[in-house]
């Protein structure tokens, strides 16, 4: 794997041009460019607050931002998993002409939504602004910002894994990408997204139950990543539940520890299956 890597490093100009080349087409023809990268999930956010506050009653007055924060990293995982289930079988008659590192591809797509997600995060932090003068006591930036970096790079690490595995065996098996959709439109409720990670905690379930399956929901490195983000990014604002307001609960570092250790150990695994089966790409009829 030191060999591949090596390799991988030696053509780091190829991949820096492939990467241009996935944000040139994505948005060819696009009079917003990447601003679309962030209007999108944020039109779905406000749709989402609007039928909780309404018609539901959940949230307090902050909750678009609240929801914003775990939905980008969510989505970052959810875009570069399923760009990344095409790019080889798109890049083929290329693969099979000419010679480079084949993980060059799920990479390019990677690296083209992390710029996204980083955009994205520009514009949050605006709207965290605006938010702050219609209600003083949203804090626009504060201390636990600085730990942002520390979930990116572990949500980068998860995203890249997931994208070698998934890209690999869907050259040669393309129910692969069906059952990657599916898998993300379940991921998407079990995550501390559309409702509140204190909502899990302090459900009605009987004690013991109760606790067996919020241990087995934080170690969703999904939802412990979403609830971590929400409280590096918003760690002062108070959440509503049963229609009071409730302090927000602590950020689970233990379980992003955890979350950061399977993503490290995912990536690696995945960068090796990878190898294992990038030899068999040009076999592809």
């Amino acid at each position: 794997m030191v060999k591949e890597l090596k390799e991988l490093w030696s053509y780091r100009e190829l991949l820096y041009v492939m990467v241009q080349r996935e944000l040139r087409i994505r948005y060819k023809n696009s009079a917003l460019g990447l601003i679309w990268s962030f209007l999108n999930p944020l039109f779905q956010v406000l749709v989402m607050t609007f039928a909780f506050k309404v018609f539901l009653n959940v949230g307090g007055p902050s909750h678009t931002v609240y929801m914003l924060s775990a939905y980008l990293p969510f989505m970052f995982f959810q875009t570069c998993v399923l760009d990344s289930s095409q790019s080889i079988l798109l890049q083929l008659p290329l693969i099979k002409k000419i010679y480079f590192p084949r993980e060059i591809l799920p990479l390019a797509c990677v690296f083209a939504n992390l710029i996204h997600l980083l955009i994205g995060f520009i514009i949050f932090f605006a709207i965290l602004l605006f938010v702050y003068f219609l209600y003083p006591g949203v804090v626009p930036f504060q201390a636990t910002t600085i730990f942002l970096p520390i979930l990116i790079v572990i949500s980068f690490m998860l995203a890249t894994g997931a994208s070698f595995i998934v890209s690999a065996f869907n050259t040669f098996y393309e129910d692969v990408k069906y059952i990657v959709t599916v898998i993300m439109n379940l991921m998407f409720y079990l995550c501390p997204i559309m409702y509140y990670a204190e909502h899990v905690a302090n459900s009605q379930l009987n004690k013991d139950t109760h606790w067996l399956l919020y241990k087995l929901y934080n170690l969703n490195p999904l939802a412990a990543l979403s609830h971590g983000y929400r409280k590096v990014l918003l760690a002062h604002i108070p959440v509503k539940i049963n229609g009071e307001m409730a302090d927000p609960m602590p950020t689970p570092w233990k379980y992003i520890a955890v979350s950061g250790v399977f993503a490290f150990c995912l990536m690696v695994f995945g960068y090796w299956v990878f190898n294992r089966l990038k030899w068999k790409f040009v076999e592809r009829p």
